[in-house]
Formats: C-alpha cells, structure tokens, sequence
C-alpha cells in the first residue's frame, strides 16, 4: 500500500498527558479513591540476620482503630506457585510472613492494619520483636563468590603476556538506588476470590502473574492497574513483597488496604544498582591495536535469589578483540535482591571499559577518539553477525565538532582558570536493542476518533504521547482524535516498560493494530459503489487527517465518518501484534553514542563542577524529538549522580544502610546542571522493527560517568577508579 503521511511521527510534540499531571488529575497508586480502604504500615527487621524468637503484638492491637497486625504466627502459609503451576522451590523469592527467619535489614517482619495512616503509624511502632541475631555478611570484597559465568574467545592470557602495552586496573562503584520521586505504593482490594491492586509497576502482565502464582489463583483472577508511574529506573520492574503484604492484608481484614512505603523502606527492599569490584586487563600493539582482554568482576546478590545483568556484553563486542576472557561471578550477601537500573550492567562495564580506554590512549601518546576508531569492529565478533547499524564513527566526528575536542589540551591539569582545573574527557556508549512480543487494540469509532489500548506503562518518557503518534500517523488521523490508554492488565499484554523496549515492542504492535484498521477502512470504501473511492486500487488510497483519498488525486476521498456511517457501521477494530523473527538472529543489534564532558576541579578544594555534557547518539528512528531530549538529558543527569554524588553506604556491623533518605544519598540538583546537549542521527534500523527504532532511555545514561571520569584525569592528573569520585580521591 502506498506509505501513509507521517504528521505526528517526529514533531516536538508536547505530551498528550501533561495537562493531567501539571493539574494534579493523574493519578498514580497511592490516590486512587477506593471506597474503604484502610491503612497498612510494615514493620522492618531491625537486624541484618538472624531469627525471630519473640513477637509482643498487644500494645499495638490495643490502640483504637488498629484492625489486625500480621506476621509469620498468624499469616496463613501462601503456596507461592510458579508460572507453570508447580511448588515453587524454596530460595526463588522473599516468603513473606512464611518463617522467622531474617534475611536483610530492613525485612518485613509484621504488617499493622488500621483505620486510619496515623493509627497505623503509631501502632508499627509499638510492635516489639525479639531476635536471635547472627553476624550478616554484606561486604563484597569479604564474601564467598558463587561459581562463575564464563566467556571466552581466542587465549586471552597468552596474548597478554606478549602485548607491547599491558594494563592491570581494578575499578570499584558504589551501590546506587532508583529513588523515583513517587514512592512505591499498593491498594489492593478482594471481591470474592478476585483481586484488584492499583500498584506502582513498570510491568503490570508480570506483577499479575506473581501475584496469581503467590496467592495460587488463575491469573485472568487478578486484575493491575498503573496507569501513571511517578519515576522508575527499574525498581518497579518487578513485584516486590510490599504488594503481596497489600493484598494478604486485604484479604485477612476483608477490607480494600492501602500501604505505601515511606521514602527510608524504598532502601529496604525495592531494588538497587549492585557494587562492582572489576579488574580488567588490557593488551595492545604500540599503535593501541587491541589484542586481549581479561574481565574478572565480582557483583552483589542476595542470599535468597541470584541476580545478574548483561555486563559481559560490552566487553565482547564494542572493539576489535581476538583474545578475550570473562568471568563474572555473584556474591550472595545478606542484603535484598539488586534489580535492573538504567543501563543496567552496560552502564558499570562502561566506566570501565571506557575509563581503561581513556589511560591506555595516554599511555600511547594517542587522542582517546583516536583510539577508539583504530578498534571499530567490522562485525559483532561475539556472534560473528553483522550489525544492524552501527554509526559509532559518525557519533565520534559530530560529537567532537560541536563540542570542540580540538580544543582540549591533552596534558593533564594544562587548562587553568584561577584555581579551577579544567578538564575534557569522552567516552563511547552501547545498549542491547531489546525487543518482545506485545500486542495492541485500534478501534475507530464513526465519529471519527480512535482509541488504542495496550497493556504497557508510563513512567516518565512518554508512552502515551509516543504511541499516540503512531497510532494517529498508521490511522490517518490529527493527534487530538486519537485516544491511547495503558496500565491496565485487562488490555492486551505488553512486556516489561524498561531495557528501552517499549518503542520497539509496543509502537510495533500499536502500528499494525491501526494498519489494519485503517487497511478495513480502504477495503469499505473501494468495495462500497457510494463511495468516491470504489472501484480503484487499495494501495493507491492513502488516510489523513481522517479523509481516505487517492494518493495522486487527493479531491477523490471521504472521511471515516462519512464511510462508517453511510454503511451503519459503529466502529473497526483489529488486534495488532509484534514479536520479533523466530529463529536465530541475522543481525547484532545495538544503539550506540559518543559522550563528551567538560570538568572543573577546585585545586584545593578537590571539588568536580560539570560545566558541560554532550551526547551524541545513534538510536535509530526518534519518534518524538521533545521526548527525546527529556530522556538524554535526565539520563546525563543520572550519569552526573553516578559519577559524583550517589553511594548507598552499609554498617557492615549489623547491615543497616545508614544513608536511607534523600538528605544524606546525595543525588544531582539544578545547580548541578548547567550545560547539557543530545544530538540524535538521522537514520532508521528496519531490521530490528517495523518503526525503525533502537530504544533511547537506557543509552542516554551509559557512557556519562566515565566521561566526567576521564575529564577529571585531564583536568587533574589523578585517574579515579572508583565510583563515586570525591573529593578526597583527588586530594
């Protein structure tokens, strides 16, 4: 069929939800108004392992308005199933209220539901428990690893030992927290073996599923509903235990129940960036040709699950290597689970890949870009697949133009202003091109106006505003008549909104759900002998603005209304989907950028400014330019936090996180901000979707940190292997 016009795909649209959030009518989880709910406080684990020997409740059932308190003696036992029916085996998932054992400070020990959040309060603080306390084990660097995942290509040792140029660095970074400005909150109500939560999610299809398979239901039982999401970053990617107490607390008071954490509980059990200890070792000719490579990382986990992410990948793929080996290895600690946090994994083996770059360019005496071009692959080489696209070069050359790298003096602390060091450092930057199975609905209605629903989220980058214009350019139809709603399970399933899939999963199955319906609309009309378009050929129609006409003849056509009404039809509808080619892949693919930053050190003070950041990026299609300048740049803000401010702090004495607030985890603030540009490349990869997009969300914050990081070698001449720096590092 001809190609329809694309109005709304790439404007600088404003987002079609805004007014619902700047007015205060969006509702996210915790201000959902549901007729009687009453209120839910946890009560934390106050040791970091160990058992519970005693629990005194009295005291806190007495106060008025207090409606039970529960906890593993009087919870009933849940059968906790996994997704194909079976008893889920013991260690796959926190149990809450299933035992007395204490896994991580902070652990939910008991819950107390009251009339009203004050009662609540009170009575949480009356419950008394008593522990038989055991030493935790929470720091990495003292803890036994598990057995390792390994990869490797070529002798990556032998190779070492007869490269010209060696490096040996170790690099550690911090624990990081997602703190989203909303807090994570559940109402959960049951009507008979049904159960509703409106829930703070990125995921409702999976927060479904857990919570079928927890309580032992059908899963078309349980209904989630998130239709906004105050901030994310991945905490909210999966169900934590906080919603299962919401829903066991409902269903043992018969009444709805709303808990929503406090900002301190957000440290305790909703997820984290884990801490790296990294050692890499480089090899290369004198002209910086690598030749080898061997990563040996150890990263956090819990002592119940094993959490692990994709940082192996970069370090296969992102240059030229024969010879490399990797073992990355879990460290099971008495800590909760870490999840997925923007860029997970890709963000951290950036920092050190491109920090290990940056000395190894030094060393040889070589422009850091320099470098890497000598190293661009001409195919993934830890597949052997060609890639989709890989524009690094061009990100390179466009980056370093507007930012102004000729003008960077190579020798570190050369550049000067009073007592300030200024420094330039760059870094480069891949992310995973993630695609999922999703599906979507299109209807248009005979007054002409189209509703689209998919079971996806929103957490901040705009899926509403996005999917809209798809939906309205595949319709043929104005922004303002399209309808687009989301989070809500009973829509059509969706995968999880993180690892930048959602463009790509969702958008692809939106476009084919409204291609379908407005294919139904153009094979009504040319079939329809009323209709100015009978008679001719289906591909020669084209829709817009809600007018189908001939593509070379556009005085020839009628709008869907006219069309609908005329042949007493009230709407169409189609079921769209998207699953990416079955079969192994035929591409490797990636999005990629170029990061360029500029640094200010106070001599005396060891005190790093950010003056500027650049990110240049080849992400495929940009569906909404606006949308993609709020994503790049609250991404290099994030990068700006990783590299400077963020570091959750552990008393490894007993496994408290001694800075659980936003006073004392210190993120990013305007003053903080001053200077941030994104370029995007024009461009499309059609082998990894029918819109042409790569995902942008993840990419955005990879690459920023080691860039500060090496700006600040530049500025200074002090090389920081460890995340954050401070002002005691440079010192």
């Amino acid at each position: 069929m001809s190609p329809q016009p694309q109005a709304a795909v790439g404007a600088p649209l404003s987002r079609v939800d805004g007014r619902l959030k700047v007015t205060g009518k969006a509702l996210y989880a915790a201000e959902h108004d549901v007729d009687g709910a009453v209120h839910a406080v946890i009560v934390d684990a106050s040791i970091g392992r160990g058992r519970i020997t005693a629990l005194d409740t009295g005291p806190a059932e007495a106060l008025p308005g207090v409606l039970k308190v529960i906890h593993h003696r009087n919870a009933p036992k849940l059968p906790y199933r996994d997704n194909s029916g079976s008893n889920n085996p013991e260690g796959r998932r926190l149990r809450v209220f299933q035992d007395d054992r204490v896994r991580f400070h902070g652990q939910p020990v008991a819950v107390v539901v009251a009339t009203t959040l004050e009662a609540a309060q009170h009575s949480a603080s009356l419950v008394r428990v008593r522990y038989e306390a055991e030493q935790p084990s929470t720091d990495l660097s003292a803890a036994e690893p598990d057995e390792p995942t390994r990869y490797a290509r070529g002798d990556a040792d032998a190779a070492l030992r007869s490269a010209a140029v060696r490096l040996d660095l170790t690099y550690r970074t911090a624990r990081n927290h997602h703190n989203p400005m909303e807090p994570h909150a559940t109402i959960a109500r049951w009507d008979g073996a049904e159960l509703t939560v409106w829930d703070k999610t990125q995921w409702v299809v999976g927060t479904q599923t857990e919570l079928a398979a927890v309580f032992g239901l059908e899963t078309n039982a349980v209904r989630v509903i998130s239709p906004f999401v105050g901030g994310g970053f991945g905490t909210a990617l999966r169900c934590w235990p906080h919603v299962v107490v919401a829903a066991l607390a409902a269903r043992e008071t018969r009444r709805p129940v709303k808990l929503v954490l406090s900002r301190k509980q957000m440290y305790l059990g909703t997820g984290y960036r884990p801490s790296y200890e990294y050692r890499l070792r480089l090899g290369s000719d004198r002209r910086g040709r690598l030749n080898a490579a061997v990563h040996e990382l150890d990263a956090e986990t819990s002592s119940y699950e094993k959490f692990t992410e994709s940082i192996l990948a970069a370090g296969q793929m992102l240059y030229s290597m024969p010879n490399v080996s990797q073992a990355y290895r879990t460290v099971p600690l008495d800590l909760p689970t870490p999840l997925y946090m923007r860029g997970p994994g890709f963000q951290t083996a950036s920092f050190v890949i491109e920090s290990a770059m940056d000395e190894l360019a030094h060393r040889l005496g070589v422009d850091p870009i320099e470098l890497r071009r000598r190293n661009e692959p001409n195919e993934d080489e830890s597949t052997n697949l060609p890639f989709s696209t890989r524009r690094l070069r061009e990100c390179y050359a466009v980056g370093a133009r507007e930012f102004g790298w000729d003008r960077r003096n190579p020798r570190p602390r050369a550049t000067r202003e009073g007592d300030l060091l200024i420094g330039r450092g760059m870094a480069a930057g891949v992310y995973d091109t993630a695609r999922m199975p999703a599906r979507a609905r299109a209807r248009v209605d005979a007054d002409g106006t189209a509703l689209v629903e998919a079971a996806a989220t929103d957490m901040g980058p705009g899926t509403y505003t996005s999917q809209t214009q798809v939906a309205a350019d595949a319709l043929g139809l104005t922004v303002r008549t399209v309808t687009f709603r989301l989070g809500d399970s009973l829509y059509p399933p969706t995968p999880p909104h993180g690892g930048s899939m959602t463009m790509a999963s969702v958008g692809s199955a939106t476009l084919d759900a409204c291609n379908q319906v407005r294919r139904q609309a153009i094979e009504l009309a040319v079939g329809d002998r009323e209709s100015p378009l009978y008679g001719v050929a289906a591909d020669d129609v084209v829709v817009r603005s809600g007018r189908l006409h001939l593509t070379n003849d556009p005085a020839r056509g009628e709008t869907y209304r006219r069309l609908l009404t005329r042949n007493a039809r009230t709407h169409l509808t189609a079921d769209g989907s998207f699953a990416p080619p079955s079969g192994p892949e035929r591409h490797s693919f990636y999005a990629y950028n170029a990061t360029f930053a500029e640094v200010a050190v106070d001599a005396t003070l060891g005190l790093v400014r950010v003056r500027r950041v650049l990110g240049v990026y080849d992400a495929g299609r940009i569906i909404s330019p606006k949308l993609a300048d709020s994503q790049a740049l609250g991404g290099m803000v994030g990068g700006i936090g990783t590299a400077l401010l963020e570091h959750t702090v552990t008393d490894h004495r007993d496994g408290r996180i001694v800075n659980a607030d936003l006073a004392d985890y210190l993120v990013p603030v305007n003053a903080d901000i001053p200077d941030l540009k994104a370029i995007y490349l024009d461009g499309e990869d059609r082998e990894a979707d029918p819109l042409g997009v790569k995902g942008l969300g993840e990419l955005v914050m990879i690459g920023v940190a080691p860039a500060i990081a090496n700006a600040v070698f530049n500025a200074t001449g002090r090389r920081v292997r460890e995340l954050p720096i401070t002002a005691e590092a440079l010192l």
